[in-house]
């Protein structure tokens, strides 16, 4: 998000300094990153054709699901390409930002030396995978407990008994991880999960559909009978089955794990309701003894170097409280970048998010109407959800989820507006020098 923020600023010919507490671009793709939460056997869990750049594809001997090893290599190609490394100060960390009268005043830390900038205005993109989401145990586990943004290998599940909580798509990518290693590996699951096969046809599953808009109902109904045919139930495996629709919740796409489970490879457990020494008794009863448990438990929303009162984040709210998940409704110089999630939305539609800030940007600077205009929309709307009548579940790590369609469409709409009178002003201006 970064990355394509950098671009976005660059092509609209406004100035920035973009900060990298690491020494290159990858962010969470670089496994070398300190901070990267990537692991050795990580692939992109949507298609290299939905999630590029437009302006910028990847390669066509890329496979359609990208090793970590190829992002990285596909983040450092873009950022050369386009000419960004030479607007980032690389090791250098935000230490925290000060609101003034007018813009902001940053404190870095770069090798022990601390440094003041003042900006008029800041652009967050330091995403939203890297704080772990750690759970409280119920009781004292005495093995081996571990977090998945600690997993990098599955060496360290070797000769053991191994517990994996939750039911994400990387707790299931480790899962399947574990079975080539553990003496045995346990899935404990709370919810039910749809699930969905990578490719169906030899195609990528996520390059199916779209081709004709269908009711929000009917869609949830015709594609959940598909998937129900192409793999059944979760229940046909041991796991809870779903009690919301398809697309209430991020899909897992990994259908090696429901392979294992059928196998017997895998034992599916549900939610773990006391733990005793390396005892663990689950919620139907069940009890199995451990020596390694691994919590894939998510991660959640952190900024530690701004207060949360500056990013309209209420203490009951899973995210801050943004118009299109990035304009604050007071202030028009913070806007808070990549904190917006969807089923297919891919990088692209993180870049058309990242021009409309850079359009609204331009236009503050020119004090257009159109600026004003979309200043009165950001604070009448911010507390808007654009859902498109799915009704997510209730859980923090959906609370910044959005609907691809509707999301896309409003940044789109918005974004030809501004376009439209910047267009208008470029043409005033030259009939005026003109004249």
């Amino acid at each position: 998000m970064g990355l394509c923020t950098a671009r976005q600023l660059q092509k609209h010919g406004i100035a920035f300094v973009g900060f990298e507490l690491h020494d290159d671009v990858g962010g969470l793709w670089d496994i070398d990153n300190p901070h990267s939460t990537m692991y050795d056997s990580a692939h992109l869990i949507s298609s290299k054709g939905t999630t590029q750049f437009a302006e910028f594809p990847m390669r066509d001997d890329v496979a359609p699901y990208p090793h970590h090893s190829e992002m990285r290599r596909y983040f450092r190609d873009y950022a050369e390409h386009f000419g960004l490394y030479e607007h980032y100060q690389f090791g250098t960390r935000v230490v925290r930002m000060e609101r003034q009268e007018t813009g902001w005043t940053l404190y870095t830390e770069k090798a022990g030396v601390t440094r003041e900038w003042q900006f008029e205005g800041v652009l967050i993109a330091n995403g939203t995978l890297h704080t772990p989401n750690l759970a409280k145990l119920p009781g004292q586990f005495a093995g081996e407990l571990m977090h998945s943004s600690d997993y990098r290998s599955p060496e360290v599940f070797a000769g053991k008994r191994v517990l994996i909580v939750g039911c994400g798509n990387s707790a299931c990518d480790i899962t399947v991880d574990a079975v080539h290693r553990a003496a045995s590996v346990d899935l404990s699951v709370r919810r039910g999960y749809y699930f969905l096969p990578k490719f169906l046809l030899g195609r990528p599953i996520d390059t199916f559909g779209g081709a004709v808009k269908l009711p929000r109902a009917f869609k949830q109904r015709i594609d959940g009978l598909l998937i129900r045919a192409l793999i059944g139930k979760p229940s046909n495996y041991g796991l809870p089955d779903p009690d919301y629709k398809l697309y209430e919740s991020h899909p897992v796409v990994n259908s090696l794990v429901l392979h294992h489970l059928g196998h017997g490879d895998i034992k599916a457990r549900r939610d773990v309701a006391n733990v005793d020494g390396k005892w663990v008794t689950f919620t139907d009863g069940e009890q199995a003894e451990y020596d390694l448990i691994l919590q894939g438990t998510g991660y959640k929303l952190d900024y530690p170097f701004i207060e949360r009162s500056h990013l309209n984040w209420p203490e009951n709210a899973g995210a801050p409280k943004l118009y299109l998940n990035v304009f604050h409704p007071e202030y028009d110089d913070l806007f808070m970048m990549g904190m917006v999630e969807a089923s297919g939305l891919g990088w692209q539609g993180r870049a058309e998010q990242a021009e409309l800030v850079a359009l609204f940007i331009r236009h503050l600077q020119a004090g257009s109407a159109a600026a004003k205009a979309f200043q009165a929309t950001k604070r009448e709307r911010a507390s808007i959800r654009l859902d498109g009548g799915y009704q997510y579940l209730e859980l923090e790590r959906m609370a910044y989820y959005v609907h691809k369609d509707t999301y896309r469409q409003s940044i789109a709409q918005h974004a030809a507006e501004l376009r439209l009178q910047q267009q208008h002003i470029e043409q005033l201006s030259a009939a005026t020098n003109a004249s």
